[in-house]
């Protein structure tokens, strides 16, 4: 839309820290970029950016600027998806922060599901550290979250809590593979590749460990769930993950995984929502929909 115009130059400024670096994205020159800068700082009678040896930064004021820019942008595309449904064409774009557990599997699978029947709407998903989720939907670059076992939720409005019992990954060689149910002390007798500390499952088994006598020695340790996963077939090793970072049988590159016995390692929670209070547009409200049916379906939620 024309009338946001404005604002997508200083969204855009902000993002690339540089008036130089925006213009370029923008296809404009800097002397033009600049000009409509200065016109809107006169217009609201205060600095929008602080000027610095190396580019720029918002300034308070312009941080309400931004913010405000990005709740019409989101409220435009539910607006868009209410019209488009007047037509019977669903159309909209749906932004999803989310922890790496749900890259590999369960989003492709949703995502292409959803659209096989809506192929007008597009998607953006980005990795988001449970620290840094939140984040995303307080500034609108995500209108749906899923995270696992996150560090701090106050802005967010629980659509729904997926339970998720830890599951040890291994080779379908490993010693324990032919169990059902493992012990964690069976897993710890042998070599294992853990996430870094920062990791929900991570913190899963290590408050494990503070309630018993037992100790977490991995020989290797990464922040990719991808290289753990494939590792654990490299060195027949042990890794760990969670039900929705899986596939969903054990014919997947020779990959096989048991559920460590709740008793040892209780199940973590997977929660998904969306920024409290925010009207949501109709493709990212239908695609939440669509989730938490197959949630449901499938496992244990609260």
């Amino acid at each position: 839309m024309k009338h946001l115009l404005p604002l997508t130059y200083i969204d855009a400024v902000s993002k690339a820290g540089s008036i130089r670096k925006a213009a370029e994205l923008l296809a404009i020159t800097s002397t033009a970029l600049n000009r409509r800068i200065l016109s809107m700082e006169e217009e609201l009678g205060v600095p929008i950016f602080e000027r610095l040896a190396r580019g720029v930064r918002l300034t308070t004021a312009g941080e309400i600027l931004v913010h405000h820019f990005r709740e019409q942008l989101t409220d435009m595309e539910r607006v868009k998806g209410q019209i488009a449904d007047l037509t019977g064409e669903r159309r909209g774009h749906v932004s999803i922060a989310c922890s790496q557990a749900l890259l590999s599997f369960f989003l492709p699978e949703q995502i292409a599901v959803y659209r096989k029947e809506h192929p007008a709407v597009t998607f953006s998903v980005l990795l988001r550290d449970r620290a840094a989720a939140e984040q995303a939907l307080t500034d609108f670059s995500a209108d749906l979250l899923i995270v696992f076992e996150p560090i701090r939720l106050s802005e967010f409005q629980t659509l729904l809590n997926i339970r998720q019992p830890l599951h040890a990954v291994m080779a379908r060689e490993h010693p324990l593979a032919g169990s059902e149910t493992l012990r964690l002390r069976e897993c710890l007798q042998f070599p294992l590749a853990l996430p870094t500390e920062e990791f929900g499952v991570r913190q899963l088994l290590e408050t494990a460990i503070r309630r018993s006598s037992l100790s977490l020695d991995p020989v290797i340790v990464s922040d990719s769930f991808e290289f753990l996963r494939n590792h654990a077939i490299a060195e027949n090793i042990i890794a760990f993950q969670i039900p929705i970072g899986l596939p969903g049988n054990d014919d997947y590159s020779g990959i096989v995984s048991r559920p460590v016995a709740t008793h040892d390692v209780p199940p973590g929670l997977l929660y998904f929502g969306q920024l409290r209070g925010r009207t949501m547009p109709v493709a990212a409200a239908r695609f939440a929909h669509q989730m938490m049916e197959h949630f449901q379906s499938r496992y244990a939620c609260e």
